[in-house]
C-alpha cells in the first residue's frame, strides 16, 4: 500500500513538472512575451527594458531553470496590472472558484446518479430512453447558452435570483446550475452502465433466488459495487469544472480564477495568466491523486495488486 501511494505521488510530481513545462513553452512559442505584454504602440526601448527586467533576454534554457527554481519557492512573479504577487492574486480568487465547482458537482452528482440509477432500474423502458436522451441533450447545449437561458428565466422574467456577483447562496445558484449542466450526462451514463453490469452478476441472481426484491437488490447490494467507476468520472469532471469555469464566471461576473484569467488576457498580464493556468493544473493533478487514494481505500483489488 505504501509503495502504491509513493508511486502515485511521484507520478503526480512528474505530472506537475510536465504541466509547468508545457505552460512555460506554450506561452513563449506564441512570440516574444515582452512584446505581447505591451501595447502595439510601445517603443523598442520599452520592449527591451521589460524583456531585461523579466529575464526574457536570457537563453531559453536559463529562463526555464530560473522558472523551475522560482516555482519551487512559490515565486510566480508579479502581476503587471495589479502590481502584486501573481500567486497571491490567484490564491485569493481560488476559494470563489472552488465554491462554484463544489456546488456544481454536488448538483451534477445528485441529478446524474438519480438519472443513472433510474435508467438502470427501468432498463430499455420509456423512462430509460427519455432520461438517456434528456441528459444527452443537456450535455450538447453550450455553457454560455445555458447560462443565458437561466438568466432570462430566473432573473429577467421571474425576478428570483441575481445575475452577477457573489453575495451569498442566491448569487451562487445560477452559475452552479450552469456549470453543472455538462457533467450530468457522463455521470448518469457511467452509473447506468455500471449498475446494469452489476445487476447481471451471479451474486445478484442468487439474491433474486433468495427472494430479495429488485429494489432491495439494487439499492442494498448493487450500488456499492457499481459506484466505483463513477468515482473516477466525478473526480475528472470536478477537475474539469475548476479548469473550465472561465465562461461561467464571465457570464455571471463571478469573482473566481476564471474571471481573473480573462482580465489577465485583456490586460496582457503574462505572469498572472501563467500563474493562474499553473495553479489550476496543479489542483487538477492533486484531485486525481486523491481519487487514486480513495480507490485504494474502497477497492480491495488494488490493495492485492
Amino acid at each position: 500500500m505504501k509503495r502504491y501511494v509513493l508511486k502515485r505521488f511521484l507520478q503526480s510530481l512528474l505530472a506537475v513538472l510536465g504541466a509547468a513545462t508545457i505552460v512555460f513553452f506554450i506561452i513563449r512559442l506564441s512570440g516574444d512575451p515582452a512584446r505581447l505584454m505591451l501595447p502595439p504602440e510601445a517603443s523598442e526601448d520599452q520592449v527591451a527594458a521589460l524583456r531585461e527586467s523579466l529575464g526574457f533576454n536570457q537563453p531559453v534554457w536559463i529562463q526555464y531553470i530560473d522558472y523551475l527554481k522560482n516555482l519551487v519557492t512559490g515565486d510566480l512573479g508579479n502581476s503587471l496590472y495589479y502590481k502584486d504577487s501573481a500567486l497571491s492574486l490567484v490564491l485569493g480568487r481560488m476559494p470563489a472558484t472552488i465554491d462554484l465547482a463544489v456546488s456544481a458537482i454536488l448538483i451534477a452528482v445528485v441529478l446524474g446518479l438519480g438519472a443513472g440509477i433510474l435508467s438502470a432500474y427501468k432498463k430499455n423502458s420509456f423512462v430509460d430512453h427519455a432520461l438517456s436522451g434528456g441528459v444527452f441533450l443537456i450535455q450538447s447545449l453550450p455553457v454560455f447558452w445555458v447560462g443565458i437561458v437561466l438568466i432570462l428565466i430566473f432573473a429577467v422574467n421571474l425576478h428570483l435570483l441575481p445575475t452577477s456577483g457573489n453575495r451569498g447562496l442566491t448569487s451562487l445558484m445560477l452559475p452552479a446550475l450552469t456549470l453543472a449542466a455538462y457533467p450530468i450526462a457522463p455521470i448518469a451514463r457511467t452509473m447506468r452502465a455500471s449498475l446494469i453490469e452489476v445487476i447481471d452478476q451471479s451474486y445478484m441472481t442468487t439474491s433474486k433466488a433468495q427472494g430479495f426484491s429488485k429494489r432491495r437488490r439494487v439499492l442494498q447490494r448493487g450500488l456499492k459495487n457499481a459506484f466505483l467507476p463513477v468515482i473516477t468520472v466525478i473526480s475528472l469532471e470536478f477537475g474539469v469544472m475548476i479548469a473550465g469555469a472561465v465562461v461561467t464566471e464571465t457570464i455571471f461576473s463571478w469573482p473566481g480564477v476564471g474571471q481573473l484569467i480573462i482580465q489577465g488576457v485583456s490586460n496582457r498580464d503574462f505572469p498572472l495568466v501563467q500563474a493562474s493556468i499553473l495553479i489550476i493544473s496543479i489542483i487538477y493533478i492533486f484531485i486525481n491523486f486523491i481519487t487514486d487514494l480513495i480507490y485504494l481505500l474502497i477497492d480491495p483489488r488494488i490493495k492485492v495488486q
